[in-house]
């Protein structure tokens, strides 16, 4: 924690998220962004045959990271114009080239593209992160294929299923966000140059109505910038929907985290899987013996908030007025900020998490066999009906016994003793020996353990392989 005891301070930059995504979102980051545009503005400019100098870009780039703050905030306690200042203070680090900067441009212009690059770049962090993730579980899935354990549907026992298949689930829901981060990525455009109403007007009496060279112009900034693209048209702004997309990716890995975590959360409560717990790591002030899921649970929680901040830009899209109005501006830097320092927070948490699962066998078997005999019982019934037995006879037969070995477990606390009532039935014409031998788990996982290998084989391992240099990042939990 810091030292700063006296104001509030955001728990996403004191306590959850990293350093590494809090600098995407800082100012340095932001008005640095702004000077490489007005440089690439310049650049792009004295190219097309505007007054402007090699000598004047030579000095604005070598003056882009030497920002003057305090005098940067003097200036706009005066103007109450945070570009304007900026530009002023620029142009006192760079005399030569003052004259200059932001020629043809307007606010949006740095504004706007600075906030889309914030956004490619802190979505390439979530990309790698996100990758990490998707490699543990794909390692977690392997290696637990073929474990039977106990499916649910509707939260009660069902027809099995296996530890690793479970895992693809989780990991199906990744690859969705990883296909919908990888568009977002591929599409995202620069604002451009594009003027105080998105006409281009004022570019258009610099360059006295060369359209070709204005489109050249956008295209050098983008290229400078490293996007392919310009947005095809926009008002002052680039159109809010944008923000709402990029949000509705994160959204996205929030809801598959959320749905990750409440499943561990169950399956600790069942004794099942545990997340990663420290050596003296506290679970209750009051009850010593706890193992909490204190992990998971935090992922639950700030998933929620991601899901819910996703709603502030779509209102923002959808209130946009015409070429544009400046209701969106408070709104964003803190709505687009946070989903990110959110999503941040929580792909680090799964990545200790997803790195350190403990999985109980001896517990996973014994649940499984405290309902295996319900499932079994038709195989028990279709090996009588072959050997001779009435179908209906058996079913109802069957249907006696379950209700009896039900109410052995739920109301006198007793194991499950389905087969020894089967078994002690002249009419199912089995013994002991052969129950056993239809009481095998892994006779009911059915294509679990292959369709773990061709899920993993055809859909992650050829994006593992493609991102493998970035592969093997963990996060150790401070709190």
């Amino acid at each position: 924690m810091s030292g700063n005891y006296n104001s509030y301070e955001s728990p996403f930059c004191t306590r959850y998220a990293s350093e590494e995504m809090q600098y995407v979102f800082s100012a340095d980051k932001k008005f640095t962004t702004w000077r490489r545009l007005w440089v690439a503005l310049a650049r792009a400019e004295m190219k097309l045959g505007l007054p402007v100098t090699q000598a004047q870009v030579d000095q604005l780039e070598a003056h882009i990271n030497d920002i003057d703050y305090e005098a940067a905030e003097a200036r706009e306690r005066i103007t109450r114009h945070d570009v304007m200042a900026h530009v002023f203070t620029y142009g006192q680090a760079c005399p030569d080239a003052a004259g200059i900067i932001h020629l043809g441009a307007t606010s949006c212009y740095v504004g706007d593209n600075t906030d889309v690059i914030i956004m490619r770049d802190a979505l390439k962090i979530v990309r790698r992160k996100l990758i990490n993730v998707m490699n543990n579980l794909a390692k977690f899935a392997e290696e637990y294929k073929a474990m039977p354990c106990l499916a649910y549907t509707h939260l009660q026992p069902a027809q099995l299923t296996t530890v690793g298949k479970r895992a693809t689930l989780w990991l199906n829901e990744l690859l969705m966000d990883y296909d919908d981060l990888e568009y977002r990525l591929s599409t995202l455009k620069l604002l451009g140059s594009k003027g105080t109403t998105g006409t281009q007007a004022s570019f258009m009496e610099l360059f006295e109505g060369d359209t070709d060279k204005i489109k050249e112009l956008e295209r050098l900034i983008a290229e400078e910038m490293g996007f392919d693209s310009v947005v095809p048209v926009s008002g002052q702004t680039y159109s809010r929907k944008m923000d709402s997309q990029v949000l509705s990716v994160l959204g996205g890995i929030a809801q598959t985290a959320s749905k990750f975590s409440n499943d561990m959360r169950l399956l600790q409560s069942f004794k099942e899987m545990e997340e990663p717990r420290e050596k003296k790591q506290i679970g209750s002030s009051a009850m010593a013996y706890k193992r909490n899921p204190m992990r998971c649970e935090r992922i639950t929680s700030l998933a929620r908030y991601v899901m819910i901040d996703t709603l502030n830009p779509a209102f923002t899209a959808g209130t946009q007025w015409f070429e544009r109005t400046l209701d969106d501006s408070a709104n964003k830097r803190i709505s687009v900020a946070e989903a990110f320092l959110g999503v941040d927070a929580i792909l680090n948490i799964m990545m200790n998490v997803t790195d350190g699962l403990v999985v109980y066998p001896e517990m996973i078997r014994r649940r499984v066999m405290a309902e295996l005999p319900f499932m079994a019982s038709e195989n028990i019934m279709m090996d009588a009906v072959k050997k001779g037995g009435n179908r209906q006879v058996l079913h109802d037969r069957i249907m006696d016994y379950s209700m009896e070995a039900g109410a052995n477990v739920k109301e006198r606390g007793l194991d499950n003793n389905l087969c020894e009532l089967i078994e002690a039935d002249p009419l199912f014409m089995v013994n002991k020996e052969e129950l056993e031998s239809v009481l095998k788990p892994e006779n009911y996982t059915g294509r679990s353990e292959q369709q773990v290998e061709e899920f993993l084989n055809e859909y992650i391992k050829p994006i593992l392989s493609a991102n493998s240099d970035i592969l093997g990042e963990n996060f150790e939990m401070k709190n």
